[in-house]
């Protein structure tokens, strides 16, 4: 797969198959995401992989899914993401100013990701004191995202937006994500 086609088809993936990940796979994904672009290349970001169930499970649990079709998008059993990705900043390496870094290392992980086979949701809405506590995340780190992981078993797409609508919604059973066209971005 090309880079452009990882770009042009991955979309956030909240339906996933139950076949476990490879830890070789996940620590790759961390290897790739260390290689992305950091301001002043002080490279502040560290990274937790959670596979074991009864952990995923945990954290599972403090995550606030789809909110534009909450609560019929929520995954279900059977469907729920066999593993996470934390992202967490290291203070003591950086205080602030490191949204550019996350968005960088997580695109870098989301994309790389998405050529090993593998579905993705970058989540923001979730309990980041719970999880910390969940998966012994303290300071000097702090808790910024997640990444869910796993095979898919959806392929949302892209559509064209109609009339500013970001909401994604379901049509004939497959999530429809609008996207601004090239011309509404471009000045």
């Amino acid at each position: 797969m090309h880079v452009q086609e990882a770009i042009r088809t991955r979309r956030s993936v909240r339906k996933f198959r139950q076949d476990p990940v490879d830890p070789a796979l996940l620590e790759k994904l961390v290897d790739c995401a260390r290689l992305a672009p950091s301001g002043a290349n002080l490279q502040p970001l560290c990274y937790k992989i959670v596979s074991d169930r009864p952990l995923v499970a945990e954290v599972e649990k403090q995550i606030k899914w789809a909110a534009y079709l909450y609560p019929d998008y929520v995954p279900k059993n059977g469907e729920k993401p066999v593993a996470y990705i934390a992202i967490c900043v290291d203070t003591r390496i950086k205080q602030s100013g490191w949204d550019v870094d996350l968005g960088l290392a997580g695109a870098t992980l989301l994309l790389e990701a998405t050529e090993m086979g593998l579905g993705t949701c970058m989540l923001g809405a979730i309990n980041r004191p719970e999880i910390s506590r969940i998966l012994g995340i303290s300071e000097p780190y702090k808790l910024l995202d997640l990444v869910a992981l796993g095979y898919p078993a959806e392929k949302p797409v892209a559509v064209a937006m109609q009339d500013g609508n970001v909401k994604y919604y379901v049509k004939d059973g497959v999530l429809q994500v609008p996207k601004r066209s090239l011309s509404d971005v471009l000045l």
